[in-house]
């Protein structure tokens, strides 16, 4: 088979095993003898093994599996045997530790002894600090005592009648004439706004008010008051993803920074505004009419829509005057800020979850003098095309399904080293509508996927039990990661096109956490991705830390 993919036609994983063993002539001319230091019996520690007199030759080097990724796009995946077998002892090792308590308060008052005027103290120290050290506080430290020092250097605060309670900022003019808060340090700032530690008065009055944040429009509520949940959906007007990008962001008084405190009911209603602008975007296109109120519209009313939308979609499936044919879902959990100004992750403060449609064409310009118009348009970009294209080759190439054939290799795989004394299963969760797995060739260390089980491609072929079985998968997840250690997870959705039908193409999901020690590099900018443990070995992780609901 000519398509380079781990995925064979007869329903199994392949790959490759590289068992090195090479010789290397030596072309070096001169030594350079150094000791290093002394040994624990006091003799000297030399450098010699590091210029040899000889050739040197390497009869049997650690194994490396060569697993390419199921879509060729994504590159391909390299595991060390020795790294992965030291896994293989313990797979419940695979986790990072908990961050530490962190107090620079509780340090600087042991350092004072009993201390008179302790406060004012701590305050000025505070303010005397350089701003790489503020940063570094403000993202370690676990004491609201630090956090609330420094914020009260960033803002100007409105307090309550007991001058203590923050309940807003100060404004002022900028020079477009808006009103903005006065933040003196603006990095400083997005740093402690993300720190759950940060008292939750605070977080209202600096990020967490409708409005503290700029004139972003609330376009849609979700009002779970029985279920202690509310979620808004705000508009970004003028975004760089054209054409109207949404967000649907925990409200201020329901206040959820952290995985473990997000409730399967959040997730109900964070995907409910999303899957209930893409209906309502479409029906409008579509000229279907549905009964318009400033309300949630309710999930059996959201479903008839989406059936309205679907038989109209495949009853046109060959008009290509649809404008918007595609949607656009992403998520990025947690946040971290290097000292030295190095943005790690994008800002998460409350969970949130973006999303948007994407227009078929794009009228086009030459790169000439006056940017003359072509009289011709482009396809659009959409990460759920490289998809398309890929199974469409796959298909001519073999006369199969791609997802008939990955389900199948998923479902019948064998252990990477051989071992049939351990478990093989890839598959995290599932139920009759998705599956969550660890796909074979990972691309993040941690990565999960998700995906339905039959031919449902997208959110318009999705009917409220597919839906209902996604926000779950979802949210189960992001509950298995975090529990693991993983505090900062991308995720993105590969969709089909909605106008496209005669395609197998599965909806798919990719949750992507980042590891401490691997912000990648050129390996990873070339798509080679390095992993310390077996896939079979990271999903007996997962199931084990799966949430009891």
């Amino acid at each position: 088979m000519k398509i380079r993919t781990c995925v064979s036609p007869d329903g199994h994983f392949v790959y490759g095993v590289h068992r090195p063993s090479f010789t290397v002539r030596n072309l070096r001319k001169n030594d350079h003898i150094f000791p290093l230091g002394v040994l624990e019996d006091g003799a000297e520690y030399v450098n010699r093994k590091n210029f040899p007199v000889e050739d040197i030759t390497e009869p049997e080097a650690d194994w490396i599996y060569e697993i390419p990724n199921p879509f060729p796009f994504r590159g391909t995946t390299y595991i060390a045997r020795s790294w992965a077998e030291k896994k293989a002892k313990n797979p419940l090792s695979i986790s990072l530790p908990a961050p530490p308590q962190v107090s620079f308060s509780d340090f600087f008052a042991k350092q004072l002894g009993n201390s008179d005027l302790l406060h004012d103290k701590l305050r000025k120290a505070f303010s005397d600090l350089p701003e790489s050290l503020l940063i570094a506080i403000a993202e370690t430290s676990t004491d609201p005592k630090d956090l609330v020092y420094i914020a009260e250097l960033c803002c100007d605060f409105v307090y309550d009648k007991d001058g203590i309670t923050p309940t807003g900022l100060h404004y002022q003019i900028d020079p477009g004439g808006r009103y903005r808060a006065v933040i003196k340090y603006h990095d400083l700032f997005e740093v402690l706004v993300n720190n759950i530690h940060l008292p939750d008065a605070y977080k209202k009055a600096m990020v967490l008010k409708p409005g503290v944040q700029g004139d972003s429009e609330i376009v849609g509520e979700w009002n779970g008051e029985e279920a202690g949940t509310h979620v808004f959906e705000y508009l970004r007007r003028n975004s760089y993803i054209p054409w109207g990008h949404y967000a649907s962001n925990m409200a201020h008084d329901e206040i959820r920074y952290q995985i473990r405190d997000l409730t399967l009911d959040d997730i109900t209603g964070l995907r409910h505004l999303y899957y209930q602008r893409n209906y309502v975007r479409m029906a409008e296109e579509l000229n279907i009419g549905f009964s318009y109120t400033r309300n949630t519209i309710p999930a059996d009313t959201l479903e008839k829509l989406r059936m309205a939308i679907y038989q109209k979609l495949k009853n046109r499936s060959t008009d290509r005057s649809i404008h918007l044919t595609s949607s656009l879902w992403g998520w990025n959990y947690g946040f971290d800020f290097a000292p030295s100004k190095y943005r790690l992750h994008a800002s998460h403060q409350q969970v949130h979850q973006q999303f948007a449609m994407v227009p078929a064409a794009v009228e086009s310009e030459r790169s000439i003098q006056n940017h003359a118009e072509s009289s011709k348009a482009f396809s659009t970009y959409c990460c759920g095309d490289l998809i398309h294209d890929f199974i469409l080759d796959y298909n001519q190439n073999t006369g199969h399904s791609f997802f008939e054939d990955y389900c199948k290799a998923i479902r019948s795989n064998c252990r990477m080293d051989g071992r049939e004394d351990l478990p093989s299963s890839l598959i995290v969760f599932e139920d009759e509508h998705v599956i969550l797995f660890v796909p074979k060739a990972q691309t993040s260390q941690w990565e999960l996927q998700l995906m339905t089980v039959s031919s449902v491609g997208n959110i318009m072929e999705a009917d409220y039990r597919v839906r209902s079985s996604l926000d779950k998968a979802i949210w189960i997840a992001m509950q298995i990661l975090t529990s693991m250690g993983a505090r900062m997870i991308t995720t993105i959705e590969y969709s089909k096109r909605f106008d496209v039908f005669d395609v197998d193409q599965r909806l798919l999901y990719s949750f992507l956490p980042k590891m401490p020690e691997s912000p990648g590099a050129f390996s990873e900018a070339q798509l080679r991705w390095i992993n310390g443990h077996y896939p079979e070995d990271f999903a007996i992780a997962c199931r084990k830390n799966l949430p009891d609901k």
